[in-house]
């Protein structure tokens, strides 16, 4: 059973996210450990696996970034421990450039200049969530995996931002 399945969603990069928190909430309930705690070792380890399955399911399907990887899995592409580089020099130029900008913010110390980059790293985010989306609806599976090697920089650059800031404001 797939996690879509577990949670009875359909199969879709765009899924409502109180559903989601519901589902999870009243699928814990059912299957925590604690309701088969006097039963024998066999059924509680059972239990114990199908919570852990549940909250790994719940952890994928909640963020973007690895509900798409998931999506792409389930059709026979893993991204996860993949060694592939990335194959578009544009982007990597790109990243390069902000990650410069980024180090330069960091070190003028500027928190108007980190708030417009962080901005920017956001919308950079957004605009690659919306293709990916798209090419997800579309079936368009090697197109997908090519975005979501982009959205993994884009969301490594988000959390550096947030690094920066808690760095300034300490």
């Amino acid at each position: 059973m797939n996690h879509f399945e577990l949670f009875e969603l359909p199969y879709q990069f765009e899924l409502d996210g109180s559903s989601l928190s519901s589902t999870f909430r009243e699928l814990q309930r059912q299957y925590h450990p604690d309701n088969v705690a006097s039963q024998d070792e066999k059924t509680r380890l059972q239990a114990v696996q199908k919570a852990s399955q549940v909250n790994d399911a719940f952890q994928t399907l909640k963020d973007p970034v690895r509900r798409a990887e998931y999506m792409l899995t389930l059709q026979g592409i893993d991204l996860k421990d993949e060694q592939q580089t990335m194959q578009d020099p544009e982007f990597l130029m790109q990243q390069m450039t902000l990650r410069e900008e980024l180090e330069s913010i960091t070190d003028s110390q500027d928190d108007a200049a980190l708030f417009d980059f962080g901005e920017k790293a956001q919308s950079l985010y957004d605009a690659l969530i919306l293709e990916v989306k798209q090419a997800l609806a579309a079936s368009q599976w090697q197109e997908a995996a090519v975005i979501v090697r982009k959205l993994k920089f884009a969301e490594k650059l988000r959390h550096e931002v947030e690094r920066v800031e808690d760095q300034l404001m300490s």
